[in-house]
């Protein structure tokens, strides 16, 4: 059975590993299910607050993930694993921000030009479907960005290449089944 699916509203969430700080925002998400097992879909969220604290770096991000989700459905839910590559577009300052004349410099500066990123999101979560159309989902996982280098990190190593940092990614949802 070939099964489309539309999600119409998507809660987000992330907790920094490189920036000590929680990011909430909202998205969408397109599902396509070819053969019951494998679901194939395209999301994007949008991050509005400032990121960094008093001295924000970034005035908003805009998250694109594309990839698959591998599991059986059991009954009215489907347990699924994910893997999802993308990108991470991180806006600039929204006002000026202090940074020293170092070389090289704090990421935090790096980015606040505004910058896309690579990005890699695995882990997995839940469907349960409702007795109609609609179905509530929640899943959780690593978001793996890529940041550039060189540049200092924020527990204060200095990156002679780009490195990967992991954040805590959530997402809570409700959809309609097509």
């Amino acid at each position: 059975m070939t099964e489309y699916v539309f999600l119409a509203f998507l809660l987000t969430g992330s907790v920094s590993g490189e920036f000590d700080a929680t990011d909430v925002g909202a998205g969408a998400r397109a599902s396509w299910h070819p053969v019951p097992l494998v679901g194939v879909e395209g999301e994007v969220s949008y991050y509005p607050g400032d990121l960094g604290g008093p001295a924000a770096f970034s005035g908003s991000r805009v998250e694109g993930l594309f990839g698959a989700t591998v599991g059986p459905r059991l009954g009215r839910v489907r347990p699924f694993a994910k893997l999802r590559p993308g990108f991470l577009r991180v806006g600039g300052a929204p006002r000026p921000i202090a940074c020293i004349a170092i070389f090289p410099p704090p990421l935090r500066c790096t980015l606040a030009g505004g910058r896309t990123l690579v990005a890699l999101d695995a882990g997995g979560g839940v469907e349960w479907l409702s007795s109609g159309r609609t179905f509530v989902r929640v899943d959780a996982g690593d978001r793996m960005v890529r940041y550039p280098a060189p540049a200092i990190d924020s527990g204060g190593a200095v990156r002679s290449d780009a490195f990967t940092g992991h954040d805590f990614r959530f997402t809570l949802g409700a959809g309609v089944r097509f």
